[in-house]
């Protein structure tokens, strides 16, 4: 599922809002039927995995150590690994394909494999709800599609949630099963094709300058 919107509609705010990250401006948020101010932090952490489009990290772990950091939730106060956190370990590694980086560096890596990294450390904490800010942001159109391509596949394999704010509508299009449309004044929920068809996205940009093309599905450059 991705959030889409114009800048500074409020995208990142609603992400960091129903993880917990910070308080709600208003209402209530629930997960499984539970308020959400009633589930601590490290219950929490087993339930939600967060990547954030900037996270304090150090760049000096190595790939497997930064990976590792995802089981946290699960290990005693000096986190040492149980056999079934290093078989957790082992098979994020192998579903975002980075086992041949594994012993590097992480300041060593490109911003794609980076990005990877951070993708599989949130697979590692075993989630059933992964939410991810902004995961494309400093890639190239490749890599753009390589990572948001590999979150739903593992949408797909693992039968987790995956909910990710991008600016990358077009890709979102083709890609997601649902997308929020956030609005000034209002917020839509629906499949690409529910909302394509009822000409939700016409309105998103002044229409001075760019268009949707509902013939090929996608924004384009008026000229």
């Amino acid at each position: 599922m991705a959030v889409v919107g114009v800048n500074g509609v409020g995208k990142s705010t609603f992400l960091r809002t129903i993880s917990g990250v910070q308080p709600a401006l208003s209402g209530k948020i629930k997960i499984k039927g539970e308020n959400l101010e009633n589930i601590s932090p490290e219950r929490l952490a087993t339930m939600i995995s967060l990547v954030l489009t900037e996270q304090p990290l150090s760049k000096n772990l190595g790939v497997a150590e930064l990976v590792a950091l995802g089981r946290q939730p699960y290990t005693n106060w000096i986190g040492t690994l149980t056999i079934e956190d290093r078989k957790k370990i082992k098979e994020a590694l192998a579903l975002v394909k980075i086992e041949e980086i594994q012993a590097k560096k992480c300041y060593e890596l490109s911003d794609g494999q980076l990005q990877k990294v951070l993708i599989a450390r949130a697979l590692a904490q075993d989630t059933p709800l992964m939410i991810l800010d902004e995961p494309t942001s400093h890639l190239d159109m490749y890599h753009k599609a390589q990572v948001l391509k590999l979150l739903r596949d593992l949408s797909l394999r693992t039968q987790k949630v995956v909910i990710f704010a991008t600016h990358e509508i077009n890709l979102a299009l083709q890609l997601c099963d649902k997308i929020i449309l956030m609005k000034p004044n209002e917020v839509v929920q629906d499949s690409p094709q529910q909302l394509i068809q009822k000409g939700h996205f016409e309105s998103i940009f002044p229409a001075d300058l760019i268009v949707f093309d509902r013939a090929t599905e996608s924004f384009r450059i008026k000229t």
